[in-house]
């Protein structure tokens, strides 16, 4: 064993840790004893909890990890987050139990927010629908329109809202923001504009959603709120599935009462909406907003801190506003 390191016991539950060299390096030059997720496979319910088993600390992504799971391994006590999504845990389980929370927002907001800009200069120049028809034999210049100038509508000011705002005034945007709570140092110093959710989504030419997955977002974007989009608007989500109706999304896209949509992550992932996947001004990538070298060597380097630096998640105020949108 290698002198001066912990020896707690710690599991990997993340596939994308497990299996990245730089890494596992690094987590095995601070801890000795680590199980790493070498299976393929995302783990769940028995599975999951026969693997976290014996282990003090753990390491996890996006698998669930609630009451019944933190009842049936009593001796867990850290659970630090690879990614910024924290939807997958029982926070208030966990603060009951006494298991404290590594936790680290925005390690990944440049990648998600180049993402987004990416998606809608697609978007807006009807890329999805011109490549599919070329691939289908047809050669036709189909006449889009440029991202520069145009109204964007960022739901959600956290980490990723902001990058996201900050990027699209660099194309001379017009950024209207919404979210619970107000950050009047930044929207002054981007030029953004607070404005409420309705308000937003009639006015934008691109709608992007970066809010946290709760009772309070779930299905927000329903088949009301999406009928207030102006028909040449486009959507884009990288932040949670559920936040979409996606049936509705799905009937407006097909009848053209909304130019097109991105959708990074779903519902059901994989997704089981093949008629919404081909749709031609629909633009679909398997949640792929933090996958970048760059962010997955922040995300996890920010999951080996917490294992040491972990608090109970109450005393995480950055998580707090996280939380709130």
């Amino acid at each position: 064993m290698k002198a001066g390191r912990d020896a707690t016991p710690v599991a990997v539950a993340s596939r994308s840790f497990s299996r990245h060299s730089v890494l596992r390096a690094e987590l095995l030059e601070r801890y000795s004893v680590v199980t790493f997720n070498d299976s393929g496979r995302s783990l769940a319910g028995e599975e999951l909890i026969r693997f976290l088993r014996d282990h003090v600390k753990a390491i996890t992504a996006l698998e669930t990890l609630d009451e019944a799971l933190f009842v049936a391994v009593p001796e867990l006590q850290v659970v630090s987050k690879y990614g910024v999504g924290v939807d997958m845990l029982d926070l208030a389980a966990m603060e009951r139990r006494g298991i404290r929370l590594g936790w680290i927002g925005g390690v990944n907001r440049r990648s998600v927010a180049e993402l987004v800009i990416a998606y809608a200069i697609f978007l807006l120049h009807r890329a999805p629908e011109a490549g599919r028809e070329l691939q289908a034999g047809q050669w036709r210049q189909l006449i889009g329109r440029q991202l520069s100038g145009r109204t964007v509508g960022v739901v959600g000011c956290g980490h990723v809202g902001k990058e996201v705002a900050t990027l699209a005034r660099a194309f001379g945007c017009e950024v209207l923001a919404h979210d619970l709570l107000d950050f009047p140092e930044f929207y002054a110093t981007h030029q953004v504009r607070p404005v409420g959710l309705e308000e937003l989504l009639r006015a934008s030419d691109v709608v992007t959603l970066h809010l946290p997955l709760d009772a309070s977002t779930r299905n927000l974007l329903s088949a009301e709120r999406l009928a207030l989009l102006k028909p040449e608007a486009v959507l884009i989500n990288t932040a949670r599935g559920n936040l979409v109706d996606e049936a509705a999304l799905k009937q407006r896209l097909q009848n053209g009462s909304l130019a097109g949509a991105a959708l990074d992550v779903f519902a059901v992932e994989p997704p089981d909406n093949p008629e919404l996947l081909r749709l031609p001004n629909f633009l679909a990538t398997p949640h792929i907003g933090g996958s970048t070298e760059e962010a997955i060597l922040a995300m996890g380097r920010a999951a080996i801190a917490g294992l040491d630096m972990a608090l109970p998640p109450s005393q995480i105020s950055d998580l707090v506003d996280f939380r709130k949108g």
